[in-house]
C-alpha cells in the first residue's frame, strides 16, 4: 500500500522537485568551496564524485561535464557554475 501524504507534505514535495535545479546548483557552489579547502586527496576524490552526480542531475552536456571532471580544477567548475547561475 502506498502512503498517503497530507496536503502540506504534497506541497513540500512538489516545491522540492520544482526547485531541484536551484538546489543542485547551490550544492555545487558548496562543493567548489569544499574542494578548494580540502587537503586530503581521498576526500577530494569523494567531493569530485559528488560533483559528477550533481552534473548528471542537472543534465549538463556530456562534453562539458567530462571536461570539468577530467581537469579536476575547481576554478573551471566555478567558472561554469557562474555561467549556469546567470
Amino acid at each position: 500500500m502506498g502512503k498517503e501524504f497530507s496536503g502540506y507534505q504534497k506541497k513540500v514535495i512538489k516545491d522540492y522537485y520544482r526547485n531541484i535545479d536551484k538546489i543542485t546548483l547551490t550544492k555545487l557552489q558548496e562543493l567548489v568551496s569544499k574542494i578548494y579547502l580540502e587537503q586530503s586527496p581521498s576526500k577530494k576524490e569523494t567531493l569530485w564524485k559528488q560533483v559528477e552526480a550533481a552534473l548528471t542531475k542537472l543534465k549538463i552536456p556530456e562534453t562539458i561535464a567530462q571536461h570539468i571532471l577530467q581537469k579536476r580544477d575547481p576554478e573551471i567548475l566555478a567558472k561554469n557554475l557562474n555561467d549556469w547561475l546567470k
